[in-house]
């Protein structure tokens, strides 16, 4: 397999930050700066340049009009699976799951990421990309921001075995509470086909992830590419009492919005909508059998 040289996924990820940053400060329809003026202000070569920006097109942040430029997309419509009055269960998956390093390395927060770790930009963090395997299949190219005041002394080791979380509860006294994710579809890089043993261009789902300790705060800041052809997350729904705890009487009024899948106005009984969410790796024809109750990508257990 075709690698990445040393730091490129690092600089790649500073672009993206950078980018990120600009979209963020600025709203739909707007323009951002052209590639060639990026890369001067940045530093870096076009084909970086190019590859973190295609992430964002692809990942509906950007549009590219021909002839005109780069410009912020419109605001996506959000959906939480549930409120925070509710519970949102992740079961812990069975199954070989383990991960390579691609980079690990200490450097400045950076202006975006120190902003979710609600730290200064130039404090220091761990950075870690590691590809993640199912029984020895790529499934998932993840990228980790760490507060190293929080990890002194984190070892490539604990980044590759083991429990990750169970680490940083045993060797750090940090003990991770409580996470907000994003789940988006994208479509994978040439770089991340590469590591994923995927083509150019294929379907992927794009985690985002914001971790914070009992006493609330930010542990981490995660995102992660995982395949479409051999990834998807499952929901089971409880939609309301069973029909025997129901009270008679009049049915209650239609609950405001709607939840995913279910269009406005079907779910009419009012009460609060419980869920359970699992990752489920799909078998493929002439590949390792994936399991039928999968790793569950909104809470890794396993580095």
């Amino acid at each position: 397999m075709e690698t990445d040289a040393p730091g490129t996924m690092l600089k790649r990820e500073r672009v993206r930050d950078y980018v990120l940053e600009l979209i963020e400060s600025r709203g739909a329809g707007d323009g951002i700066p052209s590639e060639r003026a990026l890369c001067a202000h940045l530093g870096v070569s076009r084909p970086t340049l190019r590859a973190a920006v295609d992430e964002l097109v692809a990942a509906g942040l950007l549009v590219r009009q021909h002839g005109r430029g780069m410009f912020v997309a419109p605001a996506k419509i959000t959906q939480e699976l549930v409120s925070e009055r509710a519970t949102l269960t992740a079961p812990q998956a069975a199954g070989a799951w383990s991960s390579r390093l691609l980079e690990f390395t200490t450097v400045p927060a950076g202006a975006r990421v120190g902003r979710r770790l609600r730290m200064s930009p130039a404090g220091r963090i761990v950075y870690v990309a590691r590809l993640r395997l199912v029984d020895g299949t790529p499934m998932a190219v993840e990228h980790l921001h760490l507060r190293a005041d929080l990890v002194p002394g984190l070892s490539a080791q604990e980044l590759e075995t083991g429990d990750l979380y169970a680490h940083l509860r045993e060797r750090h006294n940090v003990r991770v509470h409580e996470a907000t994710q994003t789940i988006e579809p994208t479509v994978v890089t040439r770089s991340e086909a590469r590591h994923l043993d995927v083509p150019d261009l294929s379907p992927a789902l794009l985690f985002e992830r914001l971790t914070t300790d009992t006493s609330g705060r930010p542990v981490e800041y995660v995102h992660s590419l995982y395949r479409g052809d051999r990834y998807r997350i499952v929901s089971r729904l409880t939609l309301g009492p069973a029909a025997s705890d129901a009270a008679p009487g009049p049915a209650p009024g239609p609950a405001p919005g709607h939840h995913p899948g279910i269009p406005p106005g079907d779910f009419t009984c009012g009460d609060p909508v419980a869920a359970a969410t699992l990752g489920d790796v799909q078998e493929t024809d002439g590949q390792v059998p994936g399991r039928t109750d999968g790793q569950a990508a909104p809470d890794h257990r396993e580095p």
